[in-house]
């Protein structure tokens, strides 16, 4: 039997480590004031990133990233020791590109940037009350603060490219014969769609989020980390493709495309577990977590005079510098408002499409915009049409359709592309909810010509607001009449069929739009 081991006599046991938190005391107050008026201040980038987390799978996690944050601080509380806090107000100053960015996403209208320029103000705000040292010792958790932000959808089509180029690559391989279009697979079973939901956004997007996070606990020197988190994003693209290939060739020894179709988004989070599970057996072996972080022997030195009162100017004067974005985009939409709204009327149906009397807001002006339903041999649509001020930001235009989107329902969407005999590809956006067989048909007309926002539109928007001109632009969301709330495919299928019957019927569609675009030069009356 062994004996336990003793301490020599005289020796004393080593005292266990302790984190002294005193330097923190002059600059949590600081932070707190700044955390919440810059919350206030950018209230609309606040709600809409919380909205985004509730209502996306591929950004649920988000809701953790905060605890995740604090975590990681309290585990190198330690290491902290010695560091002193040291306020510069110098450094508030890095906020004014911050600023210029935020300036320049909000008038592009893209939300992600405006977030992304948000959380790099945070970060300038906790560069600015603890100091450069502080804020090195705490710098990976602070860049994990980052994962706040819901961005990366615009990698969903490239995503979709590649999960569909991968999966008819394997079904060469393995001598399936086979049918594409798009991305629509099909085989003598059943027919395969590989839909947004399906690109392995939200399985990359977590992948990078726990990389990031597994890198930053498990190793300590730069290059693991960088590698271990380049794995996590290679890891989860190539997965998505086997789980796609998966599918399909089950689909085709089940004998049904439907059977092998059915849960498969059950059926990839339980192969993205087990790619994550991978992920960490294959990280174990590099671990560097053993290596204990030492705390300083330097004892703390005594903060000086007056450490909390620069703290909180330094907060104080970052949140003045910051408001002076929204300050000015106020003072431009103002004058965006006083610029004359054009004169809006509804559609005349073509022979064999009537207006349907009686129904509510048909044919009548609402806000600033036209509500009409129109039926075309049984089937009917409501047409919504909405006018902006000619100064209006592409932000502007896009909060009002998806306003108009969120009538569908909140849930997942499907989106793909209308094509109308005589019009140019990617000109009528069709969005579908995944758990009904809601859906619509939406397209923008600026200067008299259909067009999606795409970078090239959003900046002559922005030109536009900023220096006036050109007309004014219009929103045209086309849906079907009626409760569709109905997941059967019969359902899908009727509400796919009366779209296409409107478009066929009501031929005169482009030509009324691009007069009314055209058109929109005079005050309303």
């Amino acid at each position: 039997m062994s004996m336990p081991a003793t301490l020599p006599v005289g020796a004393a046991p080593s005292p266990a480590p302790t984190w002294d938190w005193r330097p923190f005391r002059a600059a949590i107050p600081a932070l707190v004031v700044g955390l919440l008026l810059l919350g206030g201040l950018f209230n609309r980038e606040v709600l809409a990133a919380v909205r985004t987390w509730n209502e996306s799978t591929a950004y649920n996690h988000c809701i953790l990233i905060i605890p995740i944050f604090a975590w990681l601080v309290w585990d190198r509380r330690f290491s902290l020791n010695g560091i002193p806090v040291l306020p510069d107000m110098r450094l508030v100053l890095l906020a004014l590109p911050c600023v210029a960015g935020w300036l320049v996403a909000e008038r592009l209208g893209i939300m992600e940037g405006r977030q992304l320029m948000l959380i790099s103000l945070v970060q300038v705000l906790f560069l600015s009350v603890l100091g450069w040292r502080m804020y090195y010792a705490l710098l990976g958790p602070c860049l994990y603060l980052f994962f706040l932000v819901p961005f990366g959808a615009f990698l969903t089509t490239s995503l979709q490219d590649f999960t569909t180029s991968f999966t008819l690559m394997g079904l060469d391989l393995l001598g399936i014969p086979y049918y594409s279009d798009g991305y629509i697979i099909e085989i003598a079973q059943g027919t395969f769609l590989v839909a947004e939901a399906c690109a392995g956004l939200r399985f990359l997007i977590a992948s990078i989020a726990f990389g990031v996070l597994y890198s930053l606990v498990m190793y300590r020197s730069a290059m693991r980390r960088t590698i271990f988190i380049g794995i996590s994003i290679i890891t989860p693209i190539i997965a998505n493709g086997f789980r796609a290939l998966g599918i399909v060739v089950l689909g085709r020894y089940l004998g049904s495309a439907q059977a092998a179709g059915a849960d498969h988004l059950i059926y990839g989070w339980i192969f993205f577990s087990f790619v994550i599970l991978l992920l960490v057996i294959f990280g174990l072996p590099f671990r560097e977590d053993t290596i204990s972080r030492e705390p300083m022997p330097a004892p703390v030195p005594q903060a000086p005079a007056g450490t909390a009162r620069m703290a909180i100017l330094s907060s104080i004067v970052l949140v003045g510098l910051a408001a002076s974005g929204p300050v000015a985009v106020g003072q431009i939409d103002r004058a965006a408002q006083d610029a004359p709204l054009a004169r809006l009327h509804g559609l005349t149906p073509d022979p064999g499409c009537e207006t349907v009397p009686n129904a509510p807001n048909a044919g009548v002006a609402t806000g600033n915009g036209v509500t009409q339903l129109i039926r075309c041999q049984g089937y009917t649509v409501s047409v919504r049409m909405e006018i902006f001020s000619p100064r209006a930001g592409a932000g502007r235009l896009l909060a009002v359709e998806r306003s108009l989107s969120a009538q569908l329902g909140a849930g997942e969407t499907m989106t793909s592309w209308l094509q109308v005999p005589g019009e140019g590809p990617r000109v009528w956006r069709v969005t579908e909810m995944e758990d009904s067989a809601n859906m619509e048909v939406s397209s923008f007309w600026i200067d008299g010509k259909p067009t999606q926002i795409g970078l090239s539109t959003r900046i002559k928007l922005a030109q536009r607001s900023l220096f006036g001109g050109g007309s004014s632009p219009m929103l045209v969301v086309i849906t079907p009449a009626g409760d569709w709330r109905n997941t059967t495919p019969q359902y899908r299928q009727q509400a796919h069929q009366t779209i296409d019957i409107f478009f066929r019927n009501q031929k005169s569609l482009t030509e009324q739009l691009t007069k009314l675009s055209e058109g929109t030069a005079g005050p309303n009356s």
